[in-house]
């Protein structure tokens, strides 16, 4: 027999066990997927979400528009923005070093800013669904920061930096990397090494829509 639970309103809300520390991290393809599906998770509770990309800000094989845009942006209490530059870094596409660092020092700046927002936020009581991430968040989702750190675009100081400067009550998640994160890891409360076995991509396979964007 299935069972089937009606959806509720999506009032705002506080949470009563956030403030641990995430860290996603491997070869295989799932990382931003897992920790984007979790925002959606607790935006759908009420609560306060913000996803800062460092490293996502387009590439000409595939759509500026990506799918989980759409979807945060018609998500009540969940919200993004990209600091990425546009092509990937280490990839042949005329952007040079100097501009993803520009980029990832300015979503650096952007991060710090967003923490200590939220540490003069009270995270223990809700927060208005439609309100600015500077008025404080419950989890905040530092996407592909760890590949920023990997390719040297920040220092892993400046991410251990964040970790150290997070509020207590705000669950914060690291995403990234296909190098073991050590300076990370070691002060995560979470951490999932998403291992690759088979990729379609190394059998010449491009980005899907509706999969990769």
């Amino acid at each position: 027999m299935e069972r089937t639970v009606d959806p509720q309103p999506i009032a705002p809300a506080a949470p009563e066990e956030f403030g641990m520390v995430q860290v996603w991290w491997g070869t295989g393809k799932g990382k931003t997927t897992a920790a984007l599906g979790m925002g959606m998770r607790a935006a759908g509770h009420g609560y306060r979400v913000h996803v800062l990309q460092f490293m996502k800000g387009g590439a000409g094989t595939v759509d500026d528009i990506r799918g989980e845009y759409n979807a945060m942006a018609a998500m009540p209490g969940m919200s993004y923005e990209n600091a990425g530059h546009y092509g990937w870094h280490g990839r042949l596409d005329s952007s040079d070093d100097e501009a993803h660092e520009a980029h990832a020092d300015a979503a650096l700046a952007r991060a710090r800013d967003l923490l200590e927002a939220s540490t003069r936020a009270d995270l223990t009581d809700s927060l208005a669904l439609d309100g600015p991430p500077e008025d404080g968040v419950h989890m905040l989702v530092l996407d592909e920061v760890l590949y920023a750190a990997n390719r040297g675009l920040v220092a892993e100081e400046e991410v251990q930096g964040l970790v150290d400067g997070k509020p207590a009550d705000l669950e914060l998640v690291l995403t990234g990397g296909h190098e073991h994160p050590e300076y990370a890891t070691e002060v995560a409360d979470l951490v999932t090494n998403v291992d690759k076995e088979v990729h379609p991509m190394e059998a010449g396979q491009g980005a899907r829509q509706g999969t990769e964007y």
